[in-house]
């Protein structure tokens, strides 16, 4: 389906943008009427594009002219994508690029409006992200550790969030898929996946322009060419360019701030020596000079510091000479990042008769300078810079059978190997009478993961289908070299740290295909993520004790259904999630000092919602999409420093003492209800 689209899309209450999007789109450049099946989109869709073809064999080609005749082969259009999934047990969210494009989708985080119980977040407005699906997500406050969501990048596990940033351009589709992974590609986790997939090497000449324009100058325009070189090899090179969207203003400076400055570049070169064989090499290059979105303070316990009263889109910051001299940055820098990430993949496949075989390689690199102002004042009280070097290695196997057969089965490994040196500095020179220095905190972080699994389905009889999969992870880390300097008081040095987890993950479950247009599943899935440090700004041995995995046992029932072919869509799916050291940030309280933020683990917790999805096409050029999302979490057994009742004594008698609090039967504080509507007039060609 082509042709030109006006959509109204609203997002979750909770998740407001205040964008106007005008999409310039088209500007297509040399588009192939017609192509082979194998360059057109791998995933199937459902989006079938031909009523039909009428194909002539000709004398000359082994064919006598005499018994020459015409072969008809038909295919029915489907207005919904992805009829191959509403046969598959799971219940991921599914977009195409088209989607993502027509809906001004610019950054990973925006998914969220598009999924329910998503939530994807800018970590204090940086280019960290934090992803939570179904309430079960990870706060990476200190950059180091692995994320209970992990994001894929065409089936690249990316350990670090960081490292995803620029890269949802010129795409195939996106997968958002809930629950406890691992078990059949990957590495383990617990909350689920974010699956990117970009677009693939043409036989035939493509090419493209686009370019859309929303509210606050942003601009974007993307671009790419694809082709063969030969006939068994084909490339493609993509392009993005970020520009403005800053919606901030700060009184004190009399400025602007948030303006994305962002550009980013793909390329990928595919050969096919043989019918059995390929092989796809691709990179990728992000720079990433764009602001950062600074806080607005809410509370304020430093009687020497007053508390600014701010609009919505106000903010405030400053940056002291003297500590831009410290970071070797200029003294007129706003918050913002100065970020660099690269990679390299390599994926090949070769079909065996039995099974298929396939490879994929990969080393990503992160390269982080980033300014932030955490207290969200002309106060010199919670001012960092950070550097982040990293890298990370992975290698997997994976065999599969073919999808025709009766029993499917998929066996395979995953190795991953991160290395990371990290350098913050702090501007406490205004936090008195407890700091007033500079301080910096350094270290080195090693990192491996051998993840093993297996996965198999067979088709009983009466449409039923059975499955299960087990994985094995070992994950070692350790933490190096840690050391904090508060210029003028003190050098501190610490001990080596380290953490190591070895765990087994499982699923299992039953599939019926009631109906040619209802499926019914249930499945039960145990989920694992490994532990980590919490590298913050380091005082005590104590804060390096290493947290400990968390496991979730999932419990899953949900349906997908097309009740009225290419008129409506509805699928739904209840969980309940029963949580076992779920690991969360909290504070640990320093004498003399104060608290400071800390990793936990929460012994135990539950999680239970549904969520529903529904597709309706009661018109020609009419669409309607609706996601629907409810969960509420508790917890069972959590003690934690009540950090508000801790600072308030020290507030009335100027000594802290730590105050603790049972949370046992408190709300989790998920967000409870994500609502998103789309309604769009598509002009079908």
């Amino acid at each position: 389906m082509t042709g030109q689209t006006i959509a109204v899309c609203l997002a979750p209450a909770n998740r407001k943008r205040r964008a106007l999007r005008a999409s310039l789109l088209g500007l297509l450049m040399g588009a192939a009427s017609t192509f082979p099946y194998r360059d057109a989109v791998a995933q199937d869709n459902g989006a079938s594009q031909s009523k039909g073809a009428v194909y002539k064999a000709s004398a000359g080609h082994g064919v006598d002219a005499a018994a020459q005749e015409n072969l008809v082969i038909s295919a029915s259009r489907r207005i919904f994508k992805f009829a191959k999934a509403q046969h598959q047990p799971d219940s991921a969210t599914r977009l195409s690029a088209q989607d993502i494009l027509r809906k001004g989708i610019v950054s990973i985080r925006q998914l969220q409006t598009l999924a329910p119980n998503v939530t994807i977040q800018s970590m204090m407005g940086t280019a960290s992200t934090n992803f939570w699906i179904r309430g079960i997500g990870f706060n990476d406050y200190t950059q180091n550790n692995t994320s209970s969501v992990l994001t894929y990048v065409d089936d690249v596990a990316f350990p670090y969030s960081t490292m995803s940033n620029g890269m949802l351009f010129d795409l195939q589709d996106v997968e958002i898929d809930p629950g406890p992974t691992g078990t059949s590609h990957g590495l383990n986790d617990t909350g689920g996946e974010v699956n990117i997939r970009t677009a693939n090497p043409t036989d035939v000449w493509h090419a493209g322009v686009s370019e859309d324009i929303a509210s606050y100058a942003r601009n974007r325009v993307q671009g790419y060419v694809s082709g063969p070189i030969t006939d068994k090899l084909a490339f493609r090179i993509a392009v993005q360019n970020l520009e403005g969207g800053g919606y901030q203003w700060s009184p004190a400076n009399h400025t602007h701030l948030g303006d994305a400055n962002e550009t980013a570049l793909r390329a990928k070169l595919r050969w096919r020596p043989d019918e059995k064989t390929e092989i796809m090499l691709s990179g990728h290059w992000v720079q990433d000079d764009s602001q950062v979105v600074t806080g607005r303070p809410i509370l304020n316990f430093l009687a020497s510091q007053s508390l600014p009263s701010l609009g919505y889109q106000e903010a405030n910051w400053d940056l002291r000479p003297g500590f831009a001299h410290l970071v070797g940055r200029s003294a007129d820098m706003k918050p913002s990042e100065h970020n660099t990430f690269w990679g390299a993949e390599i994926n090949a496949s070769r079909d065996l008769d039995f099974a298929v075989l396939r490879s994929i390689s990969a080393f990503e690199t992160e390269r982080e300078g980033e300014y932030t102002d955490q207290d969200g004042t002309v106060s010199a009280t919670g001012d960092q810079y950070r550097n982040v070097v990293a890298n990370a290695f992975s290698q997997e196997l994976r065999l599969s059978s073919h999808e025709q057969n009766r029993l499917q089965w998929q066996v395979g490994m995953t190795y991953t190997r991160s290395r990371m040196s990290q350098q913050f500095f702090n501007d406490f020179t205004d936090y008195v009478p407890l700091r007033g220095y500079y301080s910096e905190t350094s270290f080195r972080q090693n990192q491996q993961a051998f993840n093993q699994y297996a996965h198999l389905s067979y088709r009983l009889a009466h449409r039923v289908t059975i499955f299960g999969g087990i994985s094995h992870e070992a994950d070692d880390r350790q933490l190096l070299g840690m050391r904090t300097v508060h210029f003028g008081v003190n050098d501190l040095g610490f001990a080596n740290s380290g953490a190591a987890a070895n765990q087994f993950s499982g699923t299992l479950g039953i599939q019926w295909q009631a109906l040619d247009q209802l499926q019914l599943y249930y499945k039960m899935s145990k989920g694992f993520k490994p532990g980590g440090f919490s590298a913050n700004n380091t005082i005590l041995q104590q804060q390096l004790q290493p947290f400990k995995p968390e496991s979730v046992l999932s419990y899953e029932v949900g349906f997908k259904s097309d009740p009225i072919r290419d008129v409506l869509r509805l699928n739904g799916a209840a969980f309940y999630y029963d949580y076992h050291g779920q690991q969360a940030i909290s504070n640990y309280l320093v004498p003399d000092y104060g608290p400071v933020g800390m990793y936990v683990n929460i012994p135990k917790s539950y999680i239970w919602g549904v969520e529903f999805n529904a597709e309706l096409h009661p018109l020609k050029h009419l669409f309607i999409r609706q996601n629907l999302g409810y969960e509420r979490g508790q917890y069972q057994i959590f003690q934690a420093l009540n950090t508000s009742a801790t600072n308030a004594y020290f507030a009335a008698h100027q000594s802290w003492l730590g105050i603790y609090t049972n949370y046992a039967g408190t709300d989790s504080g998920i967000p409870k209800l994500t609502l998103s509507d789309c309604l769009e007039s598509q002009k079908l060609a």
